[in-house]
C-alpha cells in the first residue's frame, strides 16, 4: 500500500498542509469532503486517505457526473433480478463493493436531488436497499466525497440538500490549485514522467523552461500539466526544452472567440499570486493580490485581450466583494477600496451593482 508521501508529491507549504490533514483524518471513521478545482487531484487525495486508513477493504470509486442519473441509483445501491428491463441477475452496488473499505463519491454536487435523499439514509442508517428490493442490507464503508462546485451555493438554490451537505461536510479538505503550489512543478514533472509508458523519449526541461512553467497560471491544474508533459514528449522526444519552447509550443493558447478569451483571462487572473521575480522563496513572498508585472506574460499565451471589458469586470468583482465584506455599508466599502463615497456610488450605478439585501438597514448618512 503506497504512503501519503508517495501519492502527494511536493514541498510547497500548501502541499505539506494537505499531507498533514490527510494523516490526521485517515485513521478515523469520519466522512471527508474533498474540495478543489477541476484537475487538482481530488481522486489522488481519496487514494491517499484510503491508503493511510489501514482499512482492509477496497477503495471503490464512482463519478456521479459521468453516469446518467437514471443509472446512478443502480450503480450505487445495486439491483435485484427483474427490477427493470435488462436486470437479468441480481447485482451488488458500489456500497456493498466497498464493504470494509472506502467509498469515494466524486463530483457529488452533480447527484440529483431525489437520489440525495437515498444517499442520506444510507449514510445515517448504514443500510441500503437494492433497486427492486425491500430488504435492508447492512453496509460497512468509510465515505469520502469530492466536488469542484460550491455546495453551499447549491444548498441556497435548492439543488443540494442541506441535511446531506452537513452530513458529508464533517472533515473538509481543500486541495490547493497548481498555481498555489507552483514550486512543486519540477517534482510533479519527474513523477509524471516516471509513470509514462514512453519514458525512453523523456525530454529535459532546463531552468528557463521550469521558470516559464512556474509563471503559468494552470487553469487545468495537474491534469493540464500532465497533458503538457505528454505534448512535450511528442514534440521534443529526448531533447532539451527551453523557456521559449514552453511559451511557443507547449502553453500557447489560441483563443477562438471573445467569450472564451474572457473566461481564459479570468482563469489566468484567478491563479495570479505572489510577486514576480525569484520563485526560490515563493512561500514567503506570496500575497493574495496579483502583482501588475504578471500581466506582462499574458501575450505569451493570448492573442487578444479586451482590456476595457476585463478591467471593468475586475472593478465590478472588487466592489461587490467590498460590499459583502462590509455588510453593504457603502462608506466602509469605499474606505476598503480607497475611494470617495460618492465615487463608489457612481461606479455602482454605472456597473449596475446593488447592495446586499442585509444592507437595507445601513446607516442613513447624507450623500
Amino acid at each position: 500500500m503506497p504512503k501519503i508521501e508517495d501519492l502527494i508529491v511536493g514541498q510547497a507549504a500548501t502541499t505539506k498542509e494537505l499531507r498533514h490533514l490527510i494523516s490526521v483524518v485517515a485513521t478515523s471513521a469520519s466522512t471527508v469532503l474533498i474540495l478543489g478545482e477541476t484537475g487538482s487531484g481530488k481522486d489522488v487525495v481519496s487514494r491517499a486517505i484510503h491508503a493511510a486508513s489501514k482499512r482492509k477493504g477496497d477503495l471503490v470509486s464512482i463519478n456521479c457526473a459521468a453516469i446518467p442519473s437514471e443509472l446512478l441509483e443502480s450503480e450505487l445501491f445495486g439491483h435485484e433480478k427483474g427490477a427493470f428491463t435488462g436486470a437479468d441477475t441480481t447485482r451488488k452496488g458500489r456500497f456493498e463493493m466497498a464493504a470494509g473499505g472506502t467509498l469515494f463519491l466524486d463530483e457529488i454536487g452533480d447527484m440529483n436531488i431525489a437520489l440525495q435523499s437515498k444517499l442520506l439514509r444510507a449514510i445515517e442508517n448504514r443500510t441500503i436497499q437494492r433497486v427492486g428490493g425491500g430488504k435492508d442490507i447492512p453496509v460497512d464503508f468509510r465515505l469520502v466525497c469530492a466536488t469542484h462546485q460550491n455546495l453551499e451555493g447549491l444548498v441556497d438554490t435548492g439543488q443540494f440538500r442541506a441535511d446531506l451537505y452537513y452530513r458529508i461536510n464533517v472533515f473538509p479538505i481543500n486541495v490547493p490549485s497548481l498555481a498555489e503550489r507552483s514550486v512543486d512543478i519540477p517534482m510533479l514533472i519527474d513523477r509524471i514522467m516516471d509513470q509514462s509508458e514512453n519514458i525512453e523519449n523523456r525530454p529535459i526541461f532546463d531552468e528557463s523552461a521550469l521558470t516559464e512553467l512556474a509563471k503559468y497560471t494552470w487553469p487545468g491544474n495537474i491534469r493540464e500539466l500532465r497533458n503538457v508533459i505528454e505534448r512535450a514528449t511528442v514534440l521534443f522526444p529526448a531533447r532539451n526544452i527551453s523557456g521559449k519552447n514552453v511559451r511557443e509550443n507547449l502553453l500557447r493558447l489560441k483563443v477562438p472567440n471573445h467569450d472564451e478569451e474572457q473566461n481564459a483571462l479570468w482563469e489566468a487572473s484567478a491563479g495570479l499570486t505572489g510577486v514576480s521575480g525569484d520563485t526560490e522563496d515563493a512561500d514567503a513572498t506570496q500575497t493574495p493580490l496579483p502583482h501588475p508585472s504578471h500581466y506582462q506574460q499574458w501575450f505569451a499565451y493570448f492573442d487578444h485581450i479586451d482590456i476595457r471589458r476585463h478591467l471593468s469586470d475586475v472593478e465590478a468583482v472588487l466592489i461587490e466583494a467590498a460590499l459583502e465584506k462590509t455588510d453593504g455599508k457603502i462608506s466602509s466599502a469605499a474606505d476598503a477600496l480607497k475611494l470617495r463615497r460618492t465615487t463608489l456610488i457612481e461606479k455602482m450605478k454605472k456597473l449596475m451593482i446593488e447592495r446586499p439585501i442585509s444592507a437595507h438597514n445601513e446607516e442613513r448618512e447624507a450623500s
